[in-house]
């Protein structure tokens, strides 16, 4: 479980810093077409790549799993990641990224919440109290505390919830389809669903226009790398050791990170009644999993 673990807060954090970036590629001028479709297309290549070198090192004689899942049910999960990244930078694009980044961390309590419609999984009662201060945190770390609500974009807010639902899908599915593949088939898999849902909504003018001739190559290039090929490889190998609740809970590490770069980087205001909000929602990470960590084997197994 700890290689698990490891791998998944890995993963998270490399998304965390992705809001940063897109903010900088939004201000040079490009457009969610152009972020989305080049994060998804050089992610989709550099992951086969990966693959196909990995299958002609690998010893032959090595014994091959048996494949459950069909491989169309990849693509198709991956869809969902291709509506995460949609939704959650047309957010990052009407609001402020460290208010992004919360509104994404929702997903904590909506995969609890699918797990129980959809398998019937009862919430603990730690979990349903880390629920609540993901929650109540959520007020304090958007600083919903210092501006009116008409000083919120609601556009934004919206994307911003629906890219948490889409996030949680993708983690139930992800912890549930093709465990059996090598994590970089599972991954170049999704990843090309996810490019293929992108280009069928947002056309890759890119490729035509002449944008990937400047900038557009190095920002795709950095968001392929850290939003495409490194959380899914993290995730497909991770979440499976993990389980699905566990690496929700973990992933919210992202969150710290990226509330850092937003204001290290694009120096937007942070207040301390926000960086309150962002430790009661770290807090929640710890409280559905008291009962292991006190018996002391929520690290025992590799």
């Amino acid at each position: 479980m700890f290689k698990g673990i490891s791998l998944v807060l890995f993963g998270a954090c490399s998304f965390g810093i992705l809001s940063t970036f897109v903010k900088l590629a939004y201000a040079e001028g490009y457009s969610l077409g152009d972020v989305t479709g080049t994060q998804a297309l050089f992610g989709a290549i550099v992951l086969w790549l990966l693959y196909f070198v990995q299958t002609k090192t690998q010893a032959k004689e090595k014994e091959k799993p048996v494949i459950k899942t069909h491989w169309l049910k990849l693509i198709g999960a991956g869809f969902f990641t291709g509506l995460v990244s949609i939704t959650y930078y047309q957010c990052v694009k009407l609001v402020p990224a460290s208010v992004a980044i919360i509104l994404l961390m929702q997903f904590v309590w909506i995969s609890v919440l699918l797990e129980l419609f959809i398998y019937k999984k009862k919430p603990n009662r730690n979990q349903i109290l880390a629920i609540l201060l993901v929650l109540g945190g959520t007020v304090l770390a958007s600083g919903l505390t210092e501006t009116k609500i008409s000083g919120f974009n609601i556009l934004g807010i919206a994307y911003g919830m629906l890219a948490a639902l889409f996030y949680a899908s993708f983690l139930m599915l992800n912890g549930k389809l093709g465990n059996e593949y090598p994590p970089l088939k599972k991954s170049a898999l999704m990843i090309t669903g996810a490019c293929l849902l992108i280009f069928s909504i947002l056309p890759p003018t890119f490729l035509i226009n002449g944008a990937l001739a400047s900038s557009l190559l190095k920002w795709g290039i950095i968001l392929a790398i850290f939003g495409t090929v490194i959380p899914p490889l993290c995730f497909s190998s991770g979440i499976p050791k993990a389980g699905l609740t566990l690496s929700s809970i973990l992933s919210s590490v992202e969150l710290p990170v990226a509330v850092s770069m937003s204001a290290l980087v694009l120096h937007e205001d942070v207040s301390w009644i926000r960086w309150l909000g962002v430790a009661i929602i770290l807090s929640a990470m710890i409280l559905p999993n008291l009962e292991n960590i006190k018996k002391g084997n929520i690290f025992n197994k590799s």
